[in-house]
């Protein structure tokens, strides 16, 4: 079942498709699970950044809330697909950490899921050639490989640093090294690359490239000190929020955060749709505290003490 539907996400107006989609190629990649799903219609649309909510069990055990996950790439119809049919192809990267994530990663090829994408605003490309250092913690790296290609064939230098606490717990360093034109690994532990965190090298990158442009997917902690350092350095960051989006849609209001808007007032906004990825200048790190958001007292919209 493959049917366009209409949307309205970050302002703009674009089509999403709802799909039942096959999975024809699941394959264990260190800590995680890479899944090839054939959805034709997400996958003709898709931009790098954007994602795509599934579904989670069958007509019988149905969890009521979908799972999102980045887009890894698209193989778009007509395209060299990976499936017998020659339908275009979405990949994504999962990290089984609860029921609904390791029902997922069971799915076996032939089996199929529900889905529904391309969601959320995808990564804006400069329009002049610059050069751009992508950033990515963990799995968090799966859309930047696809992104870095994109930026590449608009005439810019891409470097590209991973980083994760393990090396089974970082995604795609092969794959990062093709799509590059430099790549540098941190870990945790100084088991891959340099040991620490990528905070540490990325402003020697940034100097040495003299990058314009930060990309950024990972944890939130990851993406506030990469905003903190593309600032010092005079460059603009663009994240890929990991805010829990429990819908994909803008219905049920999980994935809320506060943002800086164009005149300057804080709005609490939702990461699904006006996100995944925002000017890391423009959010409210100041709000994330324990892995909790809270609302900013001078936010619109905020409680007031004493109600006034």
């Amino acid at each position: 079942m493959t049917g366009a539907l209409s949307t309205t996400a970050g302002g703009r107006r674009g089509a999403v498709a709802h799909e039942v989609a096959e999975v024809v190629g699941t394959r264990r990649v260190g800590a995680y699970q890479h899944l090839t799903l054939v959805a034709p219609g997400a996958a003709d649309l898709a931009r790098p950044g954007q994602f795509v909510a599934l579904a989670v069990g069958d007509e019988s055990s149905a969890t009521l809330l979908r799972r999102s996950f980045s887009i890894h790439r698209v193989t778009p119809t007509g395209g060299d697909g990976t499936s017998a049919t020659g339908l275009g192809t979405v990949e994504i990267v999962v990290s089984a950490v609860g029921p609904g994530t390791r029902w997922i990663t069971s799915r076996q090829p032939g089996d199929t899921v529900d889905v529904i994408g391309p969601l959320g605003q995808a990564f804006p490309l400069p329009t002049d050639p610059t050069s751009c250092v992508l950033v990515g913690g963990g799995y968090g790296s799966a859309p930047l490989f696809w992104l870095a290609e994109a930026l590449r064939e608009r005439g810019c230098h891409v470097e590209l640093v991973l980083g994760a606490a393990s090396e089974d717990r970082l995604f795609g360093v092969d794959e990062a090294r093709r799509s590059g034109d430099g790549v540098t690994i941190t870990t945790d532990d100084g088991s891959a690359g340099h040991r620490g965190w990528v905070s540490d090298v990325l402003p020697g990158i940034i100097e040495r490239t003299s990058a314009g442009m930060v990309y950024g997917c990972g944890p939130m902690g990851m993406l506030r000190s990469i905003t903190d350092i593309a600032a010092a350095h005079g460059a603009v960051a663009q994240v890929a929020v990991e805010e829990s989006m429990a819908c994909g849609v803008g219905v049920c209001m999980t994935c809320v955060m506060p943002v800086v808007g164009s005149d300057g007032r804080t709005r609490m906004v939702r990461s699904c749709v006006e996100g995944p990825v925002f000017r890391g200048d423009a959010v409210r790190w100041d709000a994330f505290e324990g892995g909790h958001c809270r609302v900013p007292d001078d936010a619109v919209g905020a409680p007031r003490v004493g109600g006034h």
